[in-house]
């Protein structure tokens, strides 16, 4: 805990960002921190709460409460509020292996199960997490930690997002070698090309990743496996195979009209531009450019979100973004009662930076997309919708009525489609032979070992599209697993 008063003497003080209208002309971070001085006031709100149910780290109702990696938060707020940062880095790193990633783009369900949460703004967990970590790099805190012994085994980590990077940093520090391939050009999966410079700048990544270089992992980067290798020469030159893959087969739409120029799939949107900024800064011309154009983003949730930030910033006439639910409410209700996540409303970064431009929240809720229609050359050129109503049935579940009469047609040059991922693609596992189920990697929880001896599976792969956190929870849990099968001496 903190200060045993401070809950009741210091406000929850929000993050220093830059003002909405001006970021918009930067793709660098919107966020910076408070001062040391704020940090250890915030650190001072943590209560002496007896049961910190912010660690606890499980799913109610299919939504994480509390940490999954069981960070010990209440520790590590205190320390800060002494002025112990070095010694709070040290309890961070303990249960986190990337503080600096989780610090920027973990939505924070930690805050929703803070006991001072039930009745009082929760403590800002995620904000002081994350200057720990950037405070420790700024002073050389962090250097590499080089085993000092190898065991000898070998293990391949397929996928190099959150999961396979948690995988081979425990496994490496184990002292087994490990190599990480990467069918991309960079490093860092979804963290990478899948979420925005502005949320995560890319420079972060590099620096861990090469901290990892230093530590002694080995990275194969624009090798797809199956095509540039095999599986089965994988699973002959290595003695353990993780795949960590993600779960990135986005689903489509199937609409009338949905063949149309001009519809993409959202993650292709924010790969491209992404990879353009970081190559040449967009002289290259390659990402898809929505300037002067109508934008509608089609999904309602966070890649939607990252959808509008980028429109925004490539100057688009209009953007506004469908989602089928309500609005949620502005406060918690009584069937997400503490320490579930509260599941309330928020204006988050895109949707801030858009009512300071427009006047107004780009979100369209309870809406659905009726049909698509392009113009003589195949352009998309506008949606027609129809409002919905949610509505209870008599079986106890919810349902969506449309609403005659409510019908409307928008002006669109470029469609964005967030709508979900599917699953995994399919072709690598199939080479492999293990099995899938829900479109998922089938493995245990227990051990995370496929049907395939030697093969083993984490993070989204396994578990679906999830949180970063998730999949860092996994690839620390994976490579226990790994560890103890080669302990056994057992080859693939």
């Amino acid at each position: 805990m903190g200060k045993p008063t401070g809950f009741m003497e210091y406000k929850r003080e929000k993050v220093k960002e830059l003002p909405a209208k001006d970021r918009i002309s930067s793709w660098n971070e919107y966020a910076t921190r408070l001062s040391d001085e704020s940090l250890q006031t915030q650190g001072a709100r943590c209560m002496d709460c007896g049961t910190p149910f912010c660690h606890m780290g499980v799913e109610i109702r299919g939504a994480a409460a509390g940490c999954p990696i069981q960070n010990v938060i209440p520790e590590w707020n205190d320390l800060v509020y002494k002025g112990h940062w070095k010694e709070a880095l040290d309890r961070l790193h303990m249960t986190n292996n990337f503080p600096e990633f989780t610090g920027r783009v973990c939505p924070a369900p930690c805050e929703g199960s803070c006991t001072l949460g039930i009745n009082e703004p929760a403590v800002a967990i995620k904000s002081i997490e994350r200057s720990i970590i950037d405070k420790g790099f700024e002073n050389d805190w962090i250097t590499p930690r080089v085993p000092q012994s190898r065991t000898g085994k070998k293990i391949a980590v397929v996928g190099s997002g959150p999961a396979g990077l948690a995988a081979a940093d425990q496994l490496n520090q184990l002292g087994h070698s490990v190599t990480v391939y990467e069918r991309h050009d960079r490093l860092g999966g979804l963290l990478m090309y899948g979420i925005p410079n502005m949320k995560l700048e890319k420079s972060v990544i590099d620096r861990r990743i090469n901290l990892l270089r230093q530590e002694g992992i080995d990275f194969v980067v624009n090798t797809e496996i199956g095509k540039d290798i095999t599986a089965e020469e994988l699973k002959a030159q290595y003695d353990a195979v993780i795949l960590c893959i993600g779960a990135q087969k986005q689903r489509v739409l199937h609409l009338e009209g949905s063949e149309s120029k001009g519809i993409h799939l959202a993650m292709d949107y924010l790969t491209g531009v992404t990879q353009s900024l970081l190559d040449s800064n967009f002289e290259d011309k390659t990402a898809i450019d929505v300037k002067g154009k109508d934008v509608i983003v089609i999904g309602g949730g966070d890649t939607g979100a990252d959808c509008v930030a980028t429109a925004l910033r490539q100057q688009a006439r209009s953007v506004h973004q469908f989602g089928k639910h309500p609005e949620l409410p502005k406060v918690r209700e009584d069937d997400r009662p503490w320490p579930q996540d509260p599941n309330i409303f928020k204006l988050d970064y895109a949707y801030e930076e858009a009512a300071a431009i427009t006047g107004k929240d780009p979100r369209e809720y309870c809406i659905q997309t009726k049909k698509i229609v392009a113009d003589k050359d195949g352009n998309v050129k506008e949606l027609h919708t129809i409002q919905m109503e949610k509505i209870l049935g008599d079986d106890g579940f919810h349902y969506f009525k449309e609403l005659p009469g409510t019908e409307k047609v928008w002006p669109a040059q470029a469609v964005f489609v967030a709508i979900g991922f599917e699953g995994v693609e399919k072709s690598l596992p199939e080479q492999f032979g293990v099995k899938l189920s829900n479109n998922r990697i089938q493995a245990s929880i227990k051990d995370f070992e496929t049907n395939v001896p030697g093969v083993f599976a984490a993070g989204d792969a396994r578990r679906g599209q999830s949180l970063v956190v998730w999949a860092i929870k996994e690839g620390r849990a994976v490579a226990a697993s790994v560890h103890e099968f080669l302990s056994t001496n057992v080859t693939v």
